[in-house]
């Protein structure tokens, strides 16, 4: 199943960046996290869970990025809280 992604932070910063903070609504193995940039730069994301993942999520994209969906993978298919960067 792929995620939705709901953004709860939009916030300008120095000159034509962006910071986007958001989670993914549903769990998957696998699935886009859709920032709503044109260009990502940097990207922070954790698990929500309540316990210790054995195996960490993976971003499977190369950064920067010039678009705004960046493609993660997790085994434990949990949903992401994420922080980006980008324009």
């Amino acid at each position: 199943m792929a995620f939705a992604t709901v953004i709860h932070l939009e916030m300008n910063l120095e000159g034509n960046r962006k910071l986007v903070c958001g989670q993914t609504t549903t769990d998957g193995t696998d699935g886009n996290i859709e920032t709503g940039l044109s260009l990502v730069e940097s990207l922070v994301f954790t698990h929500k869970g309540a316990a210790v993942e054995a195996a960490a999520a993976t971003v499977n994209a190369n950064l920067p990025l010039a678009s705004g969906d960046v493609a993660i993978k997790c085994t434990s298919g949990d949903v992401v809280y994420f922080q980006a960067i980008g324009q």
